[in-house]
């Protein structure tokens, strides 16, 4: 019976399995690693979105009645009692006040209580009596109601001319004064408040827009889409040139970043104004905040990939996406948001752009130089990162030059100790040896020492890794 044991196949398919296993663990792994990024992305987005935009309410909003008299101080008052902070409402003396303040961003709506327009039959003097009970049922605005109620009485028993004098004093109807170009929203949130005030006087409410969009974009919001584009040019480019540009030196890749910039911020300004129209002048004001915004992403990113590497993205989208956009005021400004997305509008750079862009095309620049600030101290804050990273990759360098350095030192001193005696040594020994013992003995000794140097030689392998 023979001996020879055959190959047991049951026990190679069972190594097969436990490397493909091995091998799906390994994979597995991989892919749950790399999924970690896109599901912090998704909370972090969630987080920033819904958090600033999910449930919009004015936080003091500010709004002006226009007028001078006790009963636009009683409106004024009544709406900011009933608003609990919601609202600020303050009296301007008249129209054109209003509407300075608005084209300085100072309020958001103005309700002119005696405006120019159609007149209906009810007194002037009753109709703000009237706006004024509406909003704070006071005995004040009682006994105006009866004053009024016997003035009219008054009048109508004394004939025709009473009642021609009665119909030259009728009310003008009022208007609410709003500047979209600001914010659509927010003037939206304006017209809320003030329309049931006109209503109850009996008199439909005029809007007049004071500062209206461009007429291919009637929200305004065009700007903050314009900003979305400019932003993920930027940022994605920041993957490519701190990923596929990592072996060139730090110079090269800020050079990169600056002439990306300038690409982006061109085809960021063909889009608000040959293509789309979203503005009709100012187009190279527009350029000039397009290329300091989008610089600032690009010099920024690339400053960060030395440290963040393959979260590089993460930490973009951070920056420029979740806090950016969500800061902006493209869709709702700060008055409309919690305090922590109103007080990032302060210095963000996004807001930077979206207002700076605001001002220059309709608010005849008021405020400008403050966002351009902004978006300069973003550019020297990127210049700052990428000289940041030039140091860090230098001296990363240096410490890897050291440590080779190093390793090559303690090799050649490893070697340098496993190297035999020289062999003359050995061999006047051997002879002297020879000489006492015989020739069998020396053969012995060269025997030894043979052995003494193969092993040596194995041991020096073994020191260099080969």
């Amino acid at each position: 019976m023979s001996t020879v044991r055959r190959p047991d196949h049951r026990s190679e398919q069972h190594g097969s399995h436990r490397s493909a296993r091995s091998s799906h663990s390994a994979g597995l792994r991989h892919v749950l690693t790399h999924l970690i990024t896109p599901l912090l992305m998704c909370i972090g987005m969630g987080l920033a979105y819904l958090g600033a935009f999910a449930n919009p309410a004015p936080h003091h909003l500010p709004v002006a009645v226009v007028g001078s008299g006790r009963s636009a101080q009683l409106l004024a008052q009544s709406i900011n009692d009933k608003a609990d902070g919601d609202l600020e409402v303050r009296t301007v003396a008249d129209r054109s006040a209003a509407v300075d303040r608005l084209k300085h961003q100072e309020i958001f709506g103005a309700y002119v209580i005696h405006a120019q327009g159609a007149t209906v039959g009810t007194s002037a003097k009753g109709a703000s009596v009237k706006g004024a009970s509406a909003n704070e049922a006071s005995a004040d605005g009682v006994s105006k109601g009866a004053t009024h109620t016997k003035s009219a009485r008054k009048s109508a028993a004394e004939g025709a001319g009473g009642a021609g004098a009665a119909g030259g004093s009728a009310k003008r109807v009022p208007e609410l004064l709003v500047a979209t170009a600001g914010s659509d929203t927010s003037a939206s949130v304006v017209q809320k408040v003030f329309t049931p005030i006109a209503a109850h006087q009996g008199a439909p409410l005029k809007v007049t827009d004071v500062a209206p969009p461009a007429e291919d974009d009637p929200t305004g919001q065009g700007i903050f889409f314009l900003l979305v584009a400019i932003s993920i040019g930027s940022y994605a480019s920041v993957a490519v040139i701190g990923g596929a540009g990592a072996v060139l030196p730090v110079r090269l890749r800020a050079a990169l970043a600056i002439g990306t910039s300038f690409v982006v911020s061109l085809i960021g300004t063909a889009f608000a104004g040959p293509v789309f129209h979203l503005v009709d002048h100012g187009l190279r004001g527009l350029w000039g905040m397009a290329w300091l915004y989008s610089a600032g992403i690009l010099l920024i990113g690339t400053g960060l990939h030395t440290f963040l590497k393959r979260w590089t993205t993460l930490g973009v989208m951070a920056l420029f996406v979740m806090l950016n956009f969500t800061s902006s005021g493209g869709i709702f400004r700060p008055e409309m948001q919690n305090g922590f997305f109103a007080a990032l509008h302060s210095f963000w750079n996004g807001a930077g752009f979206v207002e700076g862009t605001r001002s220059h095309v309709y608010f005849d620049d008021f405020g400008l130089p403050g966002h351009v600030w902004t978006l300069v101290w973003w550019l020297v804050a990127g210049l700052l990162m990428v000289g940041v990273a030039a140091l860090a990759e230098r001296r990363r360098r240096a410490v890897e030059a050291e440590a080779a350095a190093n390793a090559t030192a303690v090799a050649a001193a490893a070697v340098a100790a496993t190297v035999p005696e020289p062999m003359p040594e050995r061999g006047s020994r051997a002879a002297r040896s020879a000489g006492t013992a015989g020739a069998m003995e020396s053969d012995g000794v060269v025997e030894a020492d043979v052995a003494d140097a193969a092993e040596a030689e194995v041991e020096m392998e073994e020191v260099v890794g080969v």
